[in-house]
C-alpha cells in the first residue's frame, strides 16, 4: 500500500514566499521614497514582475491571515516575529483573516493596497478609520479579504439592573435604603472618594502651571534639540572614531529630513557643520572634507529635484524666512537644476524664494549662467537668458552672443532682449548679428535696440536693409523701425537716400509705395538737421493721406528737436 501524497501544488511555495518578500520591500520603499525615487520604482516593477509570473500557474493567490504570518496552501510563506515590521500583524489585528489577490491587481491596485497598509500602520488611537475603512474607502476589484467582527467575538459587557424604586417611598428613603444594602468595601480596594479632601490637592494656579510645562513640553523640537547634541558632541569630541561615526550619522539624516519636509532642520545642519568647521579643534582633513560636502549634496541634481518638487505639491508650506535659509546654503553647481525647474514651479512663495536663490547665485557664478545658456535643454537656456539680463551680467554678453544663432526663435529673441537690458557697448554690437535673422521678432527686436543706442557700427547692414528690396516687403512695424534707425544713425548722409525714397516719382520714374515714403519721412525727421526739414517741406502736399500724416509728425518732431538743442524747451 502507498500513501495519498495529496495534491500537487499549482506552483513551489518558494515561489510565493519570494513575491511576499518582495511586497513587504515595497511597503517599506512606499513608506521612504516619493514615486520618483528610483529606489521606489525599482521596488514596484520587481513586486508586479513576481505578480506576473504567479499568474502564469494559477488564477489566484488565497492567502490565511495569522497573528505572525501567512499561509498559502497550508504552507507559510511570510513570517516576521517584530509585530512593528509584520504585514500579517497589520492586517489580522483588525480583524482580516483571509486575503485573495487576482490577476491584474499588479497594475494599479497594489499601490493603493500598500499605501493602506502605510496609513494603517500610522493611525492613531483617537482615529475614527480603521483598516477595514480605508479598505473599504478604496474599493479594490482585484482583492478580496475576510474579516472578524472583533466586537462580536470579544463579546459586551451588560451593566447590573438597579432594582426600580417604589413610588410610594420618597428620595430620602430611597437613599437611606441604598445606604442600608451598599455592600462594604473590600480591602485592598482604592476608592476616589477617599481623596476628595486629602491635604495634597492642586489649587487652580498650580495645575495651570503644570498644563503650560507639559504643553511646553510636547512643543519642543526634538529632531533640533538631538542634532544640537550631535554636533556639540561632534565639536568638543577629539577622538577621530567619534567623529568619523557623527558625520557619517549626520550624511544618512539629510535625506530623512528632506523626506519629513523638515526644511527648517535641514538649514540648521548644513549652518552647524560650517560652525564646527570653524570652532573644532584638530579637525582631521577627511573630516573637515566630509562637512564641507554636506552643502554640496543639497545641491547636487536629485536631491534638489525631490526638493523642489515636495515643496511645490506640500499643502502646507514652511515659512519664507525657513525656505531663505535653505536656498542660501546651495552653491554654484545647482543652478542648472533650479533654472529647469523655475518655470515650472507653481507656488508662489516658493517660487519667489527660488528666484532670489537663483539671483544669488547666478551674480556669484556667471561662469555657471553662460554654461547654462549653451543648455541643450531650451527651458534652461531659456532661464538662463532671462537671469543674464536681468541681472546685467556683463560677464554672459560672449555666451548669449553665441545663443543668437540658436536654432530655436524663442531662444534668439530672448537673448535680443537680454543683450538690449545689459546694454554694454558689447552687448549692443553683438546684437548686429541678429539685424538679418530669418525671425522677424528678431530682426525687430535687434534693430530698434540697435537704433536706440546709435550703436554706427550697425550702420552698413541697416542701410543695405533700407536701400535693398527686403524692406519693400516687411510689414509697416518692421520698416518703420529700421528706416529711424538708419535715421538716427546717418546723419545728413542719408538725407538724399531718404530725400529719393520720400519725393520718388516724377517723368518716367516709379513713385514708391506710400508706407516706405511715410517710413523715408520719419527717418527724415529722425535725421534733424535742416536739410532733412526742407527734404520734409517739399512733400507737405502729398496726396496720400499717410505720407502727409508721417511729414507733419516728422516737421513736429524735428521742430521739437531745434527748439530743444536751442534751449527753448526744458528737458
Amino acid at each position: 500500500m502507498t500513501l495519498d501524497a495529496g495534491p500537487e501544488l499549482a506552483l513551489p511555495p518558494a515561489q510565493v514566499e519570494e513575491l511576499l518578500l518582495a511586497l513587504a520591500k515595497a511597503q517599506r520603499a512606499h513608506q521612504l521614497y516619493l514615486p520618483n525615487n528610483p529606489v521606489y520604482q525599482q521596488a514596484i516593477e520587481k513586486l508586479r514582475n513576481l505578480f506576473r509570473k504567479i499568474w502564469e500557474a494559477t488564477d489566484d493567490l488565497f492567502l490565511d491571515v495569522s497573528e505572525s504570518e501567512l499561509r498559502w496552501e497550508g504552507n507559510p510563506v511570510y513570517s516576521v516575529p517584530n509585530k512593528s515590521e509584520s504585514v500579517a500583524w497589520v492586517l489580522f489585528k483588525d480583524g482580516v483573516r483571509s486575503l485573495v489577490f487576482r490577476p491584474g491587481v499588479e497594475q494599479d491596485e497594489i499601490v493603493g493596497f500598500l499605501d493602506v497598509i502605510h496609513r494603517a500602520r500610522t493611525l492613531q488611537a483617537e482615529d475614527n478609520d480603521d483598516l477595514l475603512t480605508l479598505l473599504w474607502e478604496k474599493d479594490f476589484q482585484r482583492i478580496q479579504y475576510q474579516f472578524q467582527d472583533l466586537s462580536a467575538d470579544a463579546g459586551t459587557m451588560q451593566l447590573p439592573v438597579e432594582e426600580e424604586i417604589q413610588p410610594a417611598q420618597t428620595s430620602s428613603q430611597a437613599v437611606q435604603r441604598a445606604v442600608e444594602e451598599e455592600a462594604p468595601p473590600r480591602a485592598g480596594i482604592v476608592r476616589t472618594e477617599d481623596f476628595d479632601t486629602t491635604l495634597y490637592f492642586l489649587d487652580e494656579r498650580e495645575i495651570e502651571v503644570l498644563r503650560a510645562s507639559v504643553q511646553q513640553e510636547y512643543a519642543q523640537d526634538l529632531r533640533r534639540n538631538v542634532l544640537g547634541v550631535l554636533f556639540d558632541v561632534l565639536e568638543l569630541q577629539p577622538y577621530p572614531t567619534v567623529r568619523a561615526e557623527l558625520i557619517s550619522i549626520l550624511e544618512s539624516f539629510l535625506p530623512y529630513l528632506l523626506g519629513a519636509a523638515d526644511f527648517a532642520a535641514v538649514a540648521y545642519v548644513l549652518r552647524e557643520a560650517k560652525a564646527v568647521l570653524a570652532r573644532a579643534r584638530e579637525l582631521l582633513q577627511e573630516h573637515r572634507e566630509a562637512l564641507e560636502a554636506l552643502p554640496g549634496r543639497l545641491s547636487e541634481e536629485q536631491t534638489l529635484s525631490q526638493l523642489l518638487q515636495s515643496l511645490d505639491e506640500a499643502t502646507v508650506h514652511p515659512s519664507a524666512e525657513e525656505l531663505t535659509e535653505l536656498f542660501s546654503e546651495l552653491r554654484g553647481e545647482a543652478l542648472t537644476t533650479l533654472f529647469a525647474w523655475l518655470p515650472k514651479l507653481a507656488t508662489a512663495r516658493v517660487r519667489d524664494v527660488v528666484e532670489v536663490a537663483v539671483q544669488r547665485l547666478a551674480i556669484a557664478n556667471a561662469s555657471t549662467v553662460v554654461m547654462a545658456v549653451q543648455s541643450q535643454d531650451p527651458a534652461v537656456a531659456l532661464e538662463a537668458i532671462r537671469i543674464a539680463g536681468k541681472l546685467r551680467l556683463q560677464a554672459a554678453v560672449p555666451g548669449l552672443a553665441q545663443a543668437l544663432v540658436h536654432a530655436e526663435p524663442v531662444i534668439r529673441v530672448a537673448t535680443v532682449q537680454a543683450l538690449s537690458e545689459i546694454a554694454s557697448p558689447a552687448a549692443v554690437q553683438a546684437l548686429e548679428k541678429a539685424l538679418d535673422d530669418e525671425n522677424r521678432d528678431v530682426r525687430l527686436a535687434s534693430v530698434r535696440v540697435v537704433g536706440l543706442h546709435k550703436s554706427r557700427s550697425a550702420l552698413p547692414k541697416i542701410q543695405e536693409v533700407v536701400q535693398g528690396k527686403s524692406v519693400r516687403e516687411a510689414d509697416l512695424t518692421e520698416k518703420m523701425a529700421f528706416f529711424e534707425a538708419y535715421g538716427s544713425l546717418v546723419g545728413d548722409a542719408g538725407v538724399r537716400v531718404l530725400d529719393g525714397i520720400l519725393n520718388s516719382g516724377g517723368f518716367l520714374k516709379r513713385r514708391e509705395d506710400p508706407q516706405t515714403r511715410a517710413c523715408a519721412a520719419m527717418a527724415l525727421g529722425r535725421v534733424g538737421t535742416p536739410v532733412a526739414h526742407a527734404s520734409l517741406e517739399k512733400a507737405l502736399q502729398d496726396k496720400e493721406p499717410l505720407v502727409k500724416n508721417a511729414v507733419a509728425r516728422a516737421l513736429r518732431g524735428d521742430r521739437a528737436s531745434s527748439m530743444f538743442r536751442a534751449g527753448e524747451l526744458p528737458t
